[in-house]
């Protein structure tokens, strides 16, 4: 199947997958909800944002550039703007996804740490003379001891499954980032 969908893309001679966006002019790249916006400051059009991910999704670990085919002619300054816009967004998009994980790995330690301390409560409430001498001591140490295997359990299931889809998209908007970005104007080619 994966041989299938990458022979969907063109090469450059060099062998990289080329990601082709066209459209009329430069600022339909960008979301027009902010027009009064200074053209730096405006955000990248969501449709080519979730384009461009869902290629560089599709593609997975091949190498890669980004072709914009404009059909109006562009200054430097536009074009420059272009590639800022591109790499900058997508550091974002990465910095946004750094500090989710960070805060799942956060929430994560903070569950270890109390499943530990909840845990030894409860040994030490089942290994003291109370437990057999009161049934509602029993039960509050049992329900520590459920209580102590839900943190822990939950606090390893983060550490073993839960932050490798933020890696995964950290990993991705990275690559997008540092993606070649090249424009083609009729038949001209920047890169």
């Amino acid at each position: 199947m994966k041989k299938e969908i990458i022979e969907r893309y063109e090469r450059t001679p060099e062998g990289k997958i080329i990601i082709d966006i066209s459209t009329e002019k430069i600022e339909d790249l960008y979301d027009d909800f902010d027009k009064r916006s200074h053209f730096l400051k405006k955000d990248l059009n969501q449709d080519l944002v979730e384009y461009i991910i869902d290629s560089a999704n599709e593609i997975e670990k091949e190498l890669f550039i980004i072709q914009f085919h404009i059909t109006a002619p562009s200054d430097d300054e536009s074009i420059s703007r272009v590639r800022n816009s591109i790499k900058n967004f997508f550091m974002y998009l990465k910095e946004v996804e750094s500090r989710k994980m960070s805060n799942m790995i956060r929430t994560s330690l903070i569950l270890l740490i109390i499943g530990v301390v909840v845990a030894s409560l409860s040994v030490l409430i089942n290994k003291s003379e109370l437990v057999h001498s009161s049934i509602s001591v029993a039960v509050i140490a049992e329900g520590l001891t459920v209580a102590a295997w839900i943190s822990l359990w939950e606090s390893l299931a983060t550490f073993l499954i839960k932050w490798m889809p933020y890696k995964k998209k950290i990993l991705l908007y990275e690559r997008i980032a540092n993606a070649k970005v090249a424009f083609n104007f009729k038949k001209n080619v920047l890169i």
